[in-house]
């Protein structure tokens, strides 16, 4: 006997802005929207959360107390065709901490960590999409062999929304865009 495996509709067809919202939080860990499509994501390593929880813990604490940083949780790119993203950190706008769905307004900066298997999602997708939302600073971490992670910081050009390439950091940053911070993650 056979089991005979049946995907969910959510596998294959679009879902809107509302059905999204009407999801738990459970439901909603884990994936993305693109295009109205469920992207599955697997779950992140120790290091890799580790990475994006430094990295969110020093961008709040130099953001100063008209911006937050965080991890985890939705930025809603565009209604329709729905696009969610769940960036590994987020800084955003302190005044916008009720608001849901957290929109590019309400963003300043995205850092993605990239993990084996979202190195073209986090090199060239993302970055497009973010800056085509108007996100106006893009980090993205990768995990080096040696340990010691680079990172790569990316500015907004707001007439053409396109991202423009800022400084490149091994293991510390120490940048002064968009506000005065340093972090060490090479101490992991």
């Amino acid at each position: 006997m056979r089991a005979e495996m049946v995907a969910p509709a959510w596998m294959h067809e679009q879902i809107t802005a509302e059905e999204y919202e009407s999801w738990s939080e459970e439901q909603c860990a884990g994936i993305e929207i693109v295009d109205g499509m469920v992207v599955v994501s697997p779950s992140a390593s120790k290091r890799h959360n580790r990475l994006a929880r430094i990295l969110a813990n020093a961008l709040d604490a130099a953001a100063g107390p008209a911006w937050n940083a965080d991890t985890d949780f939705d930025v809603r790119l565009q209604d329709v065709p729905l696009t969610n993203r769940r960036p590994d950190v987020v800084v955003y706008r302190a005044d916008t901490i009720d608001i849901t769905p957290t929109r590019p307004e309400h963003v300043l900066l995205v850092a993605e960590v990239v993990s084996p298997g979202s190195e073209t999602t986090d090199r060239i997708v993302k970055v497009d999409q973010y800056a085509k939302a108007g996100i106006g600073f893009y980090w993205r971490i990768e995990q080096a062999a040696t340990g010691v992670p680079l990172v790569y910081t990316y500015v907004l050009d707001p007439a053409t929304k396109i991202y423009r390439d800022g400084d490149v950091f091994t293991g510390v940053i120490k940048a002064e865009a968009p506000f005065p911070v340093e972090i060490d993650l090479g101490q992991i």
